[in-house]
């Protein structure tokens, strides 16, 4: 009997409460676990929910706060729980779903042991990785196609949000992160707008708004188009899909771009690949700039920086940033 006939018909619950790049970055667990025959369930944030609800690989989709959870999961009898999160909120609501409960290791000692002392045990181990390791007792193994993310945008983008014609080529600029010590500051990104002809596309959230604004009125600065909090995350994902070059922060778009195989330039501060969150297999093009002021993550989050008030991405030099797109342009 093969893997698929054993597991027809049984139902699986991941757990993955938040954020947009973690959500993403399950995906390879929900292609592999659905192609071995399982019936595919999500518990994600309602606020997350875009990050996931269009993956085609996934049967069912539940919200945190959505009435009656506990009573409604505890009706779907899961064979497994995937639980991604682990932390108290999906302990209590793992509990008496399932005999079979699968819990990710964060490895959160390790991650503070890199913080603290530099010492780094974790060995580049991409959270991709990790995820497959909560699933290995289940016989599935990684694929190594990377990640997913499915647009289903039924129609063009509107002709208010976007001034141009997405069939040129251009270039998506992430400008927004979770924290500002992880945003490449807005003199970099003005100072590299200044030096390229080819179109400039801005996305972000309404939160990277006024600095979209700042950088697309800049004088010198003609060829760039703001776009931050204009777009839903499906139309920023079409945006990035469609670009022929992605930079961008540590933010969860760099892990969509990813997902789309793009060519992308990272942009590395108080957070560093070496905690495990780097663009998963992305187009074999894609580099990652990091600050050269600190070799380890300042903080697992990036909301402090051991030795700069402004945040140690600053020195990423953007000459070497202009060469980067040049050098790769080149090829596209």
């Amino acid at each position: 009997m093969d893997k698929v006939s054993r597991n027809e018909g049984k139902k699986v619950l991941i757990i993955r409460f938040s954020a947009i790049g973690d959500i993403v970055l399950t995906s390879p667990i929900v292609r592999t676990l659905k192609k071995s025959g399982y019936a595919v369930h999500f518990l994600v944030k309602t606020k997350f929910k875009s990050a996931i609800e269009n993956n085609r690989y996934l049967d069912k989709l539940y919200c945190l706060e959505e009435p009656s959870l506990e009573e409604s999961l505890l009706s779907e009898n899961y064979a497994q729980i995937i639980d991604l999160q682990n932390n108290l909120k999906s302990f209590k609501l793992r509990r008496g779903l399932s005999s079979n409960t699968n819990i990710v290791n964060k490895e959160n000692l390790k991650k503070l042991l890199l913080v603290r002392t530099g010492v780094d045990l974790l060995k580049k181990e991409h959270i991709v990785e990790r995820y497959f390791k909560t699933i290995k007792a289940l016989g599935i193994e990684n694929d190594h196609q990377g990640l997913d993310f499915h647009i289903a945008i039924k129609k063009p983008l509107s002709i208010d949000k976007i001034a141009f014609s997405l069939d040129q080529k251009y270039i998506a600029w992430v400008i927004g992160a979770s924290y500002p010590k992880k945003m490449l500051p807005v003199e970099h990104i003005v100072k590299v707008c200044e030096s390229l002809n080819i179109p400039i596309v801005l996305v972000g959230g309404p939160a990277d708004g006024e600095r979209g604004q700042i950088i697309s009125s800049t004088k010198k600065v003609n060829n760039v188009f703001n776009l931050c909090g204009k777009l839903s995350l499906q139309e920023s994902a079409f945006i990035v899909k469609k670009a022929a070059l992605v930079l961008t922060n540590d933010t969860g778009l760099m892990h969509i771009a990813s997902a789309f195989k793009k060519d992308i330039i990272s942009f590395w501060g108080c957070t560093k690949p070496s905690i495990g969150m780097s663009p998963y297999l992305p187009g074999e093009n894609s580099m990652e700039m990091v600050s050269p002021v600190n070799k380890g993550p300042c903080s697992k989050l990036g909301n402090r920086c051991k030795s700069d008030s402004e945040g140690c991405i600053q020195h990423i030099n953007t000459d070497n940033i202009i060469s980067q797109i040049n050098k790769i342009l080149v090829g596209v």
